[in-house]
């Protein structure tokens, strides 16, 4: 059995914030969540249809994506309260690019979105 990555008491939580895509991108899936930043989650009625979605949006992403000591909660919490300030990269032990954020504001914000789609595929490869 596999071990959980992702976790619907996270994906509510960034649901509350959902018409920016939050929790879409937590679940890996950056298309959408881009989407609904553009459109405020669909005109909102995508957003509430979400609120439904959630438990099968999360066992895709525990499916899809590998445990292992970096916690995907953890990280995700981080990105998205710190993202600027690179705490998220520090916590994932790359202190380079975490200082660099933290130094310029996640490189002027382009480098903070870049991480909004593609932190669960950095997790997973640091977890392989």
């Amino acid at each position: 059995m596999q071990e959980s990555t992702h976790t619907p008491l996270i994906g509510y939580l960034l649901w509350l914030f959902g018409f920016t895509g939050a929790h879409r991108f937590y679940y890996g899936r950056p298309i959408s969540g881009t989407i609904y930043f553009f459109t405020l989650g669909l005109f909102l009625i995508g957003w509430l249809v979400d609120l439904l979605l959630i438990p099968g949006m999360d066992k895709e992403a525990d499916q899809r994506f590998s445990s292992g000591l970096i916690d995907y909660n953890t990280a995700w919490i981080l990105l998205t309260f710190l993202g600027l300030f690179g705490v998220h990269r520090m916590y994932m032990g790359k202190w380079l690019t975490g200082i660099l954020y933290l130094a310029t504001g996640g490189l002027f914000g382009v480098g903070y979105i870049y991480d909004y789609w593609t932190l669960n595929d950095q997790l997973s490869e640091l977890n392989a």
